[in-house]
């Protein structure tokens, strides 16, 4: 099918769905024919204005037999023929699936690996400069846990970064960010490699997820610091198991056993969800196959070298020398590039 018989059949839906709102449709297939419509609308606008392009493409080329109007069709045709493919692509992009997660807010995990106490720094590093570029999205973040170590590293940082399409922006920031620097610590001058985990996760509601009591296992005790000193003496901390599942959450953020627990169970919903989906995504080897990362945790995705300054991200092969600037919340560059060879893989799945 070509893309004009294609663009015709979604204009002829959308004029389908138009007659059968006004047709007398109630409740459910009501509101199901005007989510549909209401996604098609915006793409149908695009096909007219693509239509409307052609038409005055094949105007053009009929003037290129007319001398006195030759130079000036020749111009508007390379203009034209320009812009229809462009048109074109963001027709189609518009109509790839959109992964529903998408618009939601999300929970932002990260743990020190391999590397000892310069894991944990900059652990502690990459934290905050997902902080920063949340308040440069005008996203809120809300600490859920920050566990620190006795040198100001972190031993485990997990925030809910509320907003409108988070999950869509930093959902392949998931896997592990390895870093090549001289720490602190080391007299020799020798360039160290530690890696950091990255999990992003899409927040899940309690109608996505239906967690039963009876699959629980609650325990509670004294939360501490760094060095395991008592912060206070009563039992505030919250352990969740979730015994079907395995998956076991700690929050001991808050002096409140009741806000922990809450902030517990919000965190177990989320890996609950991104659970489910990774099975879905599974079960869809295509589709897995035009992801640009599988968001596994266990999958090396990026290399920050702080003495060439430099920072590569190695799905597209994409390396920028801003480093500072990239520890300060800049991510917008590799956001924009993984966003774009995603999309570009997925059309050329449906190809």
């Amino acid at each position: 099918m070509d893309l004009a018989d294609k663009f015709e059949r979604i204009v002829a839906r959308a004029e389908e769905l138009r007659s059968d709102l006004s047709g007398g449709l109630n409740g459910e297939a009501f509101s199901k024919a005007s989510r549909e419509l209401s996604e098609l609308e915006p793409v149908v606008a695009r096909i007219e204005e693509w239509r409307a392009a052609e038409a005055e493409a094949e105007g053009a080329e009929q003037l290129l037999a007319d001398p006195e109007m030759r130079d000036l069709a020749e111009q508007e045709l390379r203009s034209l023929r320009d812009r229809l493919p462009k048109l074109a692509r963001e027709i189609q992009l518009a109509l790839l699936p959109k992964d529903e997660a998408d618009e939601r807010s999300a929970i932002l995990e990260i743990r020190p690996a391999a590397g000892g106490d310069e894991a944990a720094l900059f652990a502690a590093e990459l934290f905050a400069a997902y902080q920063k570029y949340a308040a440069a999205n005008g996203w809120r973040f809300e600490l859920m846990d920050f566990t620190e170590t006795e040198l100001g590293g972190l031993k485990e940082g997990i925030a809910e970064i509320t907003g409108r399409n988070v999950f869509a922006r930093l959902k392949y920031e998931s896997g592990v960010h390895r870093v090549q620097r001289v720490p602190a610590t080391e007299t020799q001058g020798r360039i160290h490699t530690s890696t950091v985990t990255v999990a992003v996760l899409p927040e899940a509601e309690e109608v996505d997820m239906q967690v039963n009591e009876s699959d629980l296992r609650i325990d509670v005790y004294r939360a501490s610091g760094a060095g395991g000193q008592h912060v206070n003496k009563t039992e505030s901390a919250v352990r969740i198991t979730h015994l079907p599942t395995g998956i076991v959450v700690a929050m001991q953020e808050e002096r409140s056993q009741h806000k922990n627990r809450a902030k517990a169970m919000k965190v177990l919903r989320a890996r609950m969800y991104e659970a489910q989906r990774a099975d879905l995504h599974a079960t869809r080897s295509a589709d897995r196959k035009s992801q640009v990362g599988t968001g596994d945790r266990s999958e090396r995705i990026r290399t920050y070298n702080f003495p060439q300054g430099r920072v590569s991200d190695h799905r597209i092969n994409l390396t920028s020398h801003k480093i500072d600037r990239v520890m300060q919340g800049e991510f917008d560059e590799f956001v924009d590039a993984l966003t774009e060879e995603d999309q570009a893989a997925r059309l050329a799945a449906q190809q």
